[in-house]
């Protein structure tokens, strides 16, 4: 699976459960780089290394592309946190 094929599944999951999509975006907030402000194009977005050490501690692949359903599982363990 391509990351393009990731996002537009996670995105027609959202679609289809708003609660989903609540989660989805609790999780891209916590993910994103601390002073995303900063830097250009200006967009809460991650920074690479970051994501690929978690891709590594969790996949033992740095260039991995997770499967949809880990990520809705772990946003919803997300959503459950208070």
């Amino acid at each position: 699976m391509s990351w393009l094929r990731l996002l537009l599944a996670l995105s027609g999951r959202a679609l289809v459960n708003p609660l989903l999509a609540i989660d989805l975006l609790r999780v891209a907030w916590r993910f994103r780089h601390r002073h995303w402000y900063r830097r250009f194009p200006f967009l809460p977005l991650p920074a690479q290394s970051y994501v690929r050490w978690r891709l590594y501690t969790a996949y033992g692949d740095e260039s991995a592309v997770p499967p949809a359903e880990d990520i809705i599982a772990f946003a919803r363990w997300v959503g459950r946190q208070p």
